[in-house]
């Protein structure tokens, strides 16, 4: 009787996770399938559609030089969130988690690029790094400094420049993730540790941030989603240019589906974005499944 009533309630919990369930595959795991389905053909979007297999991606790995050099970009742009982005973040989180006069006021000045759009960043930086009345280049003047330059114009620098605009962007998300996390490591440990004679940077470093493990992944698997998905700063700066320098794999994505329709390889981009982000998404979800 007993394991009866809980069979009843077993399956009155998946009803009420039905809609959801529903929602779920509408929006998210329909459209990825039929993406890879799109992917193994060859359209540009309006006539027939020649059924090529697996070819769009052997060309993308293979032959898709600009492809290469998205994937790239891609990869340094994620090393580069994970190392400064997340740092810097972090440095901010230890320092506005201290107590003094107008800390409230620099955590919401710091956390405010976050709620700008991404194109309006862009167009910000671009006034920021305009090679003849920019402040970068008039501030470098200012201070004697021969490095004037077209910062968004130049092949070798526009990565950086670029990537510099989104951490003033990013920079607030990761931040406040780490204050919390800050904020939930016990006081009595600390002052245990203090008491054992553990100094402040020992501390930190073998007291604080192994509590804040859940803290770290979850920052890290952010980062490195939103790393992957980058595209409207990158539009807004240089639109993948100068000669592909900043091209990512969703601006290729774009250009190639909407501007050159080609369609299956657009959409091909797409599910190796996809797969990118599966490899950093499943390894989170099974952490957080085994922490609860």
């Amino acid at each position: 009787m007993k394991a009866k009533r809980l069979s009843e309630a077993s399956w009155k919990n998946y009803l009420f996770l039905l809609p959801a369930g529903i929602i779920y595959l509408s929006v998210i795991v329909v459209p990825v399938l039929y993406s890879f389905f799109i992917s193994l053909f060859k359209w540009n979007g309006v006539g027939e559609m020649e059924f090529v297999k697996l070819d769009n991606y052997i060309n993308l790995f293979s032959n898709d030089k600009v492809f290469i050099t998205a994937l790239k970009n891609n990869l340094l742009w994620v090393i580069l969130t994970i190392v400064v982005t997340m740092t810097i973040a972090l440095a901010f989180a230890v320092v506005l988690n201290k107590k003094f006069r107008g800390r409230t006021f620099f955590r919401g000045v710091f956390y405010f690029p976050c709620v700008i759009a991404p194109i309006a960043v862009a167009i910000i930086w671009r006034w920021i790094y305009n090679p003849n009345i920019g402040f970068i280049n008039e501030f470098l003047e200012l201070i004697g400094a021969n490095f004037r330059q077209s910062w968004l114009s130049n092949p070798k620098v526009s990565i950086f420049a670029v990537f510099a605009a989104s951490v003033w962007q990013s920079i607030g998300q990761p931040m406040i993730l780490f204050l919390a996390g800050l904020q939930s490591v016990p006081v009595e440990v600390l002052e245990a540790a203090r008491i054992d004679g553990a100094s402040g940077p020992k501390k930190f470093l073998f007291v604080t941030v192994p509590l804040m493990k859940e803290t770290f992944v979850i920052v890290i698997a952010t980062l490195i989603i939103s790393s992957m998905k980058v595209y409207d700063v990158v539009a807004g700066l240089t639109d993948g240019g100068p000669n592909n320098a900043t091209q990512m794999l969703s601006t290729y994505m774009y250009s190639q589906t909407f501007q050159y329709s080609n369609v299956g390889t657009g959409t091909a981009v797409a599910c190796v974005m996809v797969l990118m982000m599966l490899v950093v998404i499943v390894p989170y979800i099974i952490f957080t499944a085994k922490e609860d």
